[in-house]
């Protein structure tokens, strides 16, 4: 550990004596120790952390990793554009409930959303409004659909799910129906007017899974 402690001098561009006053250590305590190559006392962790928090502790204690902290990437704000870079956008609304909606989609996107963690194939913006699912999915929010292949049955139980019938569209958590070939669309709203409904796996025309979403921003 007093290498890598060396190491990180080195790479502060600082001198020993330097160090050793940052940490309030004796003079030449850290010296000493670099030159008979003896580790200090574990109790000088916690000061050199406090004193260099931009040091990764654990590279100086086990050698792994990378001696300074990685400093995260700011997370780049949506943008919208006509330039197709992104995920496309759809004016089409989810419901968060149960009403009955026009199943006209449209052809061509409105534009294109450039949202880093879901600029992947297959992955496109709707809406969803409604109540149903908040506080977890708001009314008016973005929200960032992958169509799914596998049999709705065969759906990990759990998840939130945009379902498509010939009748509407729907954003719901899906379970285990106590029927046989039906499937349970489930609220997260606990309000008395949302209820969970079983409905017969032979409704649904697509299963889209719900990546993840996002207020109104533009």
């Amino acid at each position: 550990m007093i290498e890598r402690i060396s190491q990180f001098i080195q790479n502060q561009g600082i001198s020993v004596r330097s160090f050793e006053q940052s940490i309030s250590a004796s003079d030449g305590m850290i010296r000493r120790a670099i030159n008979n190559k003896t580790d200090i006392q574990s109790k000088w962790l916690s000061v050199i952390a406090d004193n260099y928090p931009h040091l990764n502790l654990e590279w100086l204690i086990t050698g792994r990793g990378s001696m300074l902290k990685e400093t995260p990437q700011p997370l780049s704000l949506p943008t919208i554009n006509y330039e197709y870079k992104g995920a496309p956008y759809y004016n089409v609304d989810f419901i968060g409930g149960f009403d009955l909606v026009l199943n006209d989609q449209t052809i061509n996107p409105d534009y294109y959303i450039n949202f880093e963690p879901y600029n992947k194939p297959g992955v496109v913006w709707c809406n969803i409004t409604g109540h149903s699912m908040e506080p977890e999915l708001s009314n008016g929010d973005y929200i960032a659909l992958k169509e799914m292949t596998d049999p709705v049955q065969y759906l990990p139980y759990g998840e939130i799910y945009a379902i498509v019938t010939e009748s509407y569209r729907t954003v719901k958590r899906i379970g285990k129906a106590d029927q046989k070939d039906f499937i349970r669309l489930i609220p997260t709203n606990k309000s008395p007017e949302y209820s969970p409904q079983d409905i017969p796996i032979s409704m649904i025309q697509k299963v889209y899974a719900v990546l993840g979403s996002m207020h109104r921003l533009f």
